[in-house]
């Protein structure tokens, strides 16, 4: 095996491959399209196009394929092979810089929400240069924007870079009133925490629920799950840590920084988190870091669930997007230094993230919006559907003095002593963890924590670089026209306050009492899918976006319309599913089960006819009306999915599902869940939460 600096970034065209191959002047033109987001020169093209296919050749790449991410969630790849016929009747190695920057794509089959008719087939991608083109399965995966033979915005890349220039614009306005000529580029960068389950495959393969929808639909309880505490951070094992050490080797390769891996809370669950880059390239890296998870577990007769809540009754999986702001000199702007209460810049950047959560609470819940993460949000392992800032007890401190114009004499330096002189002694955080807060600050970055594990992190932070860039805005607006600045920055830092403090919070966002709280606050509490999709419309969001341009209203409509066609679509191939196992799999089953029962109770009669058979006749009569029970429900689920499937609108169709659909799944799976505890093991037909998530040693 190669070193680890020399396998890192070995199958990525990144700096040190370009300033081995490019010309000096065209890299240096190309790195200033990369660093400062200058126009690409065109003629630059050609030699970057020339310098990249002598590279992926040499790396043993065929093909090359202008990788997007449509609003599938996914991403796409269409595959061209290098090769061109010469005239000789062999063929020569060729691949252009209109090849390069320029794609041409089918994009009838991938959602539009209305952007474009049936009829329209075709649709265009263009070289994104900010992100390094990479090798995978021998192709020369080149990341590009999509858009429609229109030009509206197809995909989830475009927006996010028109969202990462709206926040740089208007970041740069700010630093230039506190006197930073220097900087020439803000930048959000993300680092994306990966929760993941792992099963056998031979067990995933039993069961029909985890191949069509990615979770089980049925299960009851194990005898055990995770009330033990013990798996988290516990010793990984070996089939595990052989999954992690080739992931780890294929994700170094792709120039992907993992850094820390661990076992979860639940059973069979496990993370992994890289180090920060800028938000777009975080962006790209997640989504090939969820394709290399499933694809390196199959190598090891395993499969990786990236669904939010693929067991009922443990923890479900998240994704942390932790979220900063840098310099292009490399300065946080997010770090409050020793003496916060003294950092004005800092204060200004910290109000300005606090009025725009505040203020675009709805919009950030819709941007994590999705069937799967609707299971997940609010149970005690996720953070609620209520969007909420925890900062702790120093930078509450700060900001109450600001806002009553009073001093702060600063938090007290706790020095953590074990007792024991060996022991290393330190001094306490100013800060705890607050593990149930949506959005905490962290030390010098906040931690979005109500992401899905398989949402595109790309929406969440579209529309928080958005927000932020209008507060700013904002912000520069006043402070640019100020006659005196010191003042005005301190009124407007007291007034964000002032206006914004119920979004903030540092209690336990589990408790029943929050949620009244919140209520008492203002706060929203959009629990579905379909309560918070329909906000993303509202005016004020909006105007937002257009404003900051980031999105047309159509292009904002056509999102909202998939991703509610996509919950319906989502929850309707479950409720099949369940329809299928429950009358095709479960319910015969359960029938063997009791003709076995009766014909052992019929023996027992006839060999003794004093005899009782008590266990397996009340068992025969709990597992009929079950039976019965799940037949009905059965009956009402498929009328709910008729029903549904008769209505045009999209939005009320949506609205059916959750008040009409979902409530009937659960009816059924409380049947045939209660049911499975009653039938002996071998007569039930698939794998149970007990095999499926203690079976990977």
């Amino acid at each position: 095996m190669e070193s680890i600096p020399e396998l890192f970034g070995s199958m990525v065209f990144n700096e040190r491959a370009m300033k081995a191959s490019l010309d000096a002047n065209v890299y240096r033109s190309l790195k200033k399209t990369i660093d400062e987001g200058a126009p690409l020169d065109i003629s630059v093209a050609n030699p970057v196009a020339n310098a990249m296919k002598n590279w992926a050749i040499s790396k043993g790449a065929t093909h090359f394929t202008h990788w997007f991410q449509p609003m599938t969630g996914l991403t796409a790849e269409k595959h061209d092979s290098f090769i061109s016929p010469s005239p000789d009747g062999g063929i020569i190695m060729e691949f252009s810089g209109k090849e390069l920057i320029h794609g041409e794509p089918d994009a009838s089959s991938f959602p539009s929400g209305g952007l474009r008719a049936t009829f329209e087939a075709r649709g265009y991608t263009a070289w994104d240069p900010t992100s390094f083109a990479f090798i995978k399965d021998k192709t020369l995966c080149i990341p590009t924007a999509f858009c429609s033979y229109d030009g509206s915005v197809l995909d989830k890349k475009t927006p996010l870079l028109r969202s990462m220039e709206a926040l740089n614009t208007q970041a740069l306005r700010i630093l230039r009133l506190f006197g930073d000529q220097a900087t020439k580029r803000v930048v959000p960068c993300v680092g994306p925490e990966q929760e993941y389950f792992l099963i056998d495959r031979e067990l995933f393969k039993k069961r029909k629920d985890l191949i069509f929808t990615g979770r089980t639909l049925f299960g009851a309880k194990p005898p055990k799950g995770q009330e033990l505490e013990d798996h988290y951070f516990g010793s990984i094992k070996p089939r595990v840590a052989e999954f992690m050490a080739d992931l780890n080797e294929e994700l170094w390769k792709a120039g992907i920084l993992a850094k820390t891996e661990h076992n979860e809370v639940a059973p069979s669950q496990h993370e992994m988190a890289p180090i920060f880059v800028t938000a777009n390239i975080a962006t790209d890296h997640n989504q090939l870091t969820m394709e290399l998870m499933q694809k390196v577990a199959l190598r090891h007769g395993l499969v990786c669930l990236l669904h939010e809540k693929p067991f009922a009754g443990v923890n479900g999986s998240g994704k942390h997007n932790n979220w900063s702001l840098a310099t292009d000199g490399g300065d946080n702007l997010l770090k409050p230094g020793e003496t916060p209460a003294e950092n004005a810049r800092f204060l200004l950047f910290l109000c300005a993230i606090i009025q725009s959560v505040d203020t675009y609470q709805d919009l950030l819940r819709s941007s994590v919006a999705s069937a799967g993460n609707d299971h997940r949000l609010g149970a005690n392992e996720a953070p609620p559907a209520i969007v909420s800032i925890f900062l702790g007890e120093e930078l509450t401190g700060v900001l109450n003095a600001i806002e009553n114009g009073t001093s702060f004499d600063g938090v007290k330096k706790t020095e953590m002593m074990f007792g024991v002189p060996a022991l290393p002694k330190f001094l306490r955080d100013t800060t705890d963890r607050n593990r149930t807060s949506p959005f905490a600050f962290t030390g010098n970055k906040f931690e979005f924590r109500m992401l899905g594990s398989s949402n595109s992190i790309a929406c969440a932070n579209i529309m928080l670089n958005a927000a932020v860039a209008e507060t700013l805005s904002e912000y520069a607006d006043v402070l640019e026209n100020a006659t005196d600045f010191k003042t005005a920055l301190k009124d407007l830092l007291k007034t964000a306050i002032t206006n914004h403090k119920r979004i903030l919070f540092d209690g336990n966002g589990y408790d029943e009492s929050w949620i009244k709280e919140a209520e008492k606050r203002g706060l929203s509490n959009l629990k579905t899918t379909p309560d918070c999709m329909p906000r993303s419309l509202d005016e004020k969001n909006a105007s937002m976006l257009m404003k900051q341009g980031v999105f047309s209203r159509a292009e904002l409509a056509s999102r909202c319309e998939i991703i509610l066609e996509n919950y319906v679509k989502t929850v309707l191939i479950e409720a099949n599913t369940m329809l299928e196992m429950s009358r095709r799999e479960i319910l015969p089953a359960i029938e063997k089960y009791i003709g076995k029962l009766a014909e052992t109770a019929d023996v027992k009669h006839k060999v003794c006819p004093i005899a009782e058979a008590s266990f397996e006749t009340e068992t025969i009569s709990k597992l009929s009306d079950l039976t019965v029970r799940a037949i009905k429900a059965a009956g009402e689920l498929e009328q709910a999915v008729k029903s549904v499937d008769m209505i045009t609108d999209v939005f009320e169709k949506s609205y059916a599902v959750r008040d009409n659909v979902i409530g009937k799944m659960a009816e059924l799976r409380t049947a045939c869940d209660m049911a499975e505890v009653l039938t002996a093991r071998e007569y039930w037909p698939f794998p149970t939460y007990s095999d499926l998530l203690f079976s990977v040693v």
